[in-house]
């Protein structure tokens, strides 16, 4: 009998694990459903010989699974590949199918998760599958995780991980994951188009901000000069408005130097307007954009308890994201415009990551994309989120995110991420089974 093959069984297991409800609420005790969707991925993984171990990472139920294959040269450092099996929430009243009922419709599969991440982490499962069967051996050891938790920072998932089972990762050099390896197809001069596959090279950090004024408290109707209401609005104005300056770091100056080559246009730092410039290639720009400056955007307010009582305390969240080599020079920023009566800590902090774009496994990722896309080619790109990578980061691991999909040039791909009717092509899937497999036969 002629083994299963991963294009095979790749469409049904990501549906299947779409069809595990694991909404990562952000708390504890409402965060449900990854520790039955990790003991199913186990169970496939065992199913055709692995030995596996499953990990809670710190609290019940925060599920991580992991398996090892051995490669030919064993004194090469191994390559992690992660896929978190949590998923932000949805409404299920505002999509057209069923966020958690993996419908495959439309040569799509649907539902929430589908491009973040269940995609990768179902091409990752499949392919672990048919390597076991078939009795591959990858050139180094490959390491699969799946983990629990990234859609609220990693706190009980990977960060967690790192800092209480570091030995979990021992021997592993190089990592791959999410948010990479897509294509973006722009317009040639000649009338031609090329898709670009960018390969996520580095991520902005991520920073959420408390602020905090205390003031006195008194009577609505009184004269007050120092209201905690007045202060924290006026500081949030302040940064929400700021804007900060230009940055050119290595991945986005690369990525930007590949635009301008295929595309013909000047993407170059001196453009007037760079981020309005970037929109000519589509509406991906929302996502570049964010990585030429810092941001900081206001999320939260919270004060007052009664229409007449001018209250003590006031608070504000900002979400900070921050490009590499610029937290110090952010943080003195951010003290100028908050002023001196309102204080400020970290409620989540993750460092930003940058590594360069070369190397032999840079060179395997753009010949497994070139080896099914003669006409594609892979560019560096900075994430203005963050993924696990930023834990793995910690303990010297080179990390980038590959996970290959060949997207209809009409797709806008960002919408989709935690947008509503996430869904991600059939072909798309098959297209990057077929590439990750060259990639990990090469690595």
């Amino acid at each position: 009998m002629t083994p299963i093959q991963a294009t095979e069984e790749v469409v049904d297991i990501v549906s299947r694990l779409i069809q595990f409800d694991t909404s990562n609420t952000g708390v504890p005790e409402t965060t449900v459903g990854e520790a039955d969707c990790a003991r199913w991925v186990q169970e496939q993984l065992e199913e055709v010989g692995y030995t596996t171990e499953y990990v809670e990472s710190g609290m019940p139920g925060r599920a991580n699974v992991f398996a090892r294959l051995e490669g030919a040269d064993r004194e090469r450092g191994a390559l992690l590949i992660h896929a978190h099996l949590d998923v932000v929430p949805a409404q299920a009243e505002d999509w057209s199918v069923h966020p958690f009922s993996g419908a495959v419709q439309d040569d799509y599969i649907w539902g929430r998760g589908a491009i973040d991440m269940k995609d990768m982490a179902g091409m990752v499962l499949a392919l672990a599958r048919q390597f076991k069967r078939d009795g591959t051996v990858p050139p180094r050891d490959l390491m699969f995780a799946f983990l629990a938790d990234e859609e609220a920072g990693g706190a009980w998932g990977s960060q967690w991980l790192v800092k209480n089972r570091p030995e979990l990762f021992d021997g592993v050099t190089e990592a791959v994951g999410e948010v990479g390896g897509f294509s973006l197809t722009v317009d040639r001069p000649d009338g031609r188009t090329r898709r670009l596959y960018l390969v996520e090279t580095a991520e902005k950090g991520l920073a959420w901000m408390k602020l905090t004024c205390n003031a006195t408290a008194g009577h609505g109707s009184f004269l007050h000069t120092d209201n905690a209401v007045t202060e924290i609005a006026a500081a949030v104005a302040r940064i929400g408005t700021h804007q900060f300056p230009l940055v050119m770091t290595e991945s986005v100056s690369e990525f930007l130097k590949a635009l301008s080559e295929e595309t013909g246009l000047d993407f170059s730092p001196e453009t007037p307007d760079l981020e309005s410039a970037l929109f000519k290639i589509g509406n991906l720009a929302r996502i570049v954009g964010a990585t030429l400056r810092d941001t900081a955007n206001p999320t939260m307010l919270s004060a007052g308890y009664k229409a007449n009582v001018i209250p003590q305390q006031a608070e504000a969240v900002i979400d900070c994201r921050v490009l590499p080599g610029r937290q110090k020079e952010f943080e003195a920023t951010i003290d100028e415009l908050i002023g001196p009566n309102i204080t400020r800590e970290w409620v989540t902090h993750l460092d930003a990551y940058e590594t360069t774009f070369d190397g032999h496994l840079v060179d395997a990722m753009n010949d497994a994309v070139v080896a099914h896309d003669a006409d594609g080619r892979t560019v560096p790109y900075m994430l203005s989120g963050g993924t696990d990578a930023k834990a793995f980061a910690r303990l010297g691991i080179r990390c980038f995110g590959f996970a290959p999909l060949q997207l209809p040039p009409e797709l806008d791909f960002a919408a989709l991420f935690h947008g509503v009717d996430e869904r991600v092509p059939v072909d798309s899937i098959l297209f990057g089974t077929k590439v990750l497999e060259h990639f990990l036969h090469h690595c």
